[in-house]
């Protein structure tokens, strides 16, 4: 395949998967483009598009379709996230990811940290307040947490507590509390992923 025509298909791809991501609620960079790339009847690696590209799509898809409703839909994804961490504010919530970053839209799912002693004081603490939710576990890739293991090159795998709100999902990934001081790395460049707190978070909604 001529190297022009793979980079059409490429950035075909990315903007399908990019659409997905902003249309269906979808929050796996990996799943996005293999579904995209499916749909044009690609498979291999080597022509589906970087995260990074995605992102890029996702960026100029609001910028041009959802200008005047995605800064609406985002202060609502972040005044929602600020409520759920005020509820969980003794677990250190942090807020990341796209409804951080300002890519999210209506559909896209909220990722807030937690740093507590133990998942089992988060999944006691909902359960006592009656608030349904579905577990599961996330692998991380960690930016400064050195790891003698080469199979595991940093990575950390934790419990996760998905919420369903009225605005949308919200996944609750809990670290340990010494993980406060480490970072994790963003899907889509791997690039040190930026979160903020509660008081961090209530300038931000209110600015």
């Amino acid at each position: 395949m001529a190297r022009e025509n793979l980079g059409q298909l490429r950035h075909m791809i990315a903007q399908q998967a990019a659409q997905m991501m902003i249309e269906d609620g979808i929050s796996d960079f990996a799943y996005a483009k293999k579904k995209a790339g499916r749909q044009v009847g690609v498979s291999e690696k080597s022509v589906l598009p970087t995260n990074a590209e995605i992102e890029d799509e996702v960026k100029l898809y609001h910028q041009l379709y959802n200008a005047d409703d995605q800064p609406k839909e985002l202060k609502i994804l972040r005044k929602s996230a600020l409520a759920t961490m005020q509820v969980f504010e003794r677990f250190n919530p942090f807020l990341t990811g796209s409804v951080l970053e300002g890519t999210a839209g209506k559909n896209t799912q909220t990722d807030i940290h937690l740093f507590a002693d133990s998942a089992k004081e988060v999944e006691i603490f909902l359960l006592s307040q009656q608030i349904p939710f579905e577990s599961s576990e996330k692998s991380y890739r960690l930016s400064n947490r050195p790891s003698k293991d080469k199979k595991d090159k940093g990575r950390k795998t934790v419990p996760t507590y998905t919420l369903e709100t009225e605005y949308g999902l919200q996944k609750l990934s809990v670290f340990e509390f010494d993980d406060m001081r480490v970072a994790t790395k963003k899907s889509s460049d791997g690039s040190k992923a930026n979160k903020i707190n509660i008081a961090d978070l209530q300038l931000l909604v209110h600015t």
